[in-house]
């Protein structure tokens, strides 16, 4: 078995602009995905929600505000799972919430 990451990313979507309501139904809507990938055995090493404040270190030192404020995209978390292919890695990935915040998984496999 082989171990993939999975790198949310969140488009022009910020936790902060959703009623406390609907935090706790995506937050419940995570634990639930989440839980179902453990439960296949699939779970690898944990991962973790990111915030949304960084700094960015460039080459010659030079250190920014960040993380990668140029761009409209946030990388929103990762996650580690175990799966025998990247397709199967892939097929784990389907139903994450970050979907439904027109967010995206990349899927990653780690060298070895």
């Amino acid at each position: 078995m082989k171990e993939f990451m999975f790198i949310f990313r969140q488009h022009d979507f910020d936790t902060r602009s959703i009623s406390p309501d609907e935090f706790q139904k995506l937050a419940q809507k995570w634990q639930k995905w989440k839980k179902n990938i453990e439960q296949q055995g699939k779970l690898g090493s944990n991962g973790n929600r990111l915030s949304s404040e960084g700094k960015v270190l460039k080459p010659g030192g030079i250190i920014t505000d960040g993380p990668f404020v140029e761009i409209r995209e946030i990388l929103g978390g990762f996650m580690m799972v175990k799966a025998e292919d990247l397709d199967e890695a892939a097929t784990l990935a389907h139903g994450c919430p970050v979907l439904d915040i027109n967010g995206s998984v990349e899927i990653r496999p780690l060298h070895t």
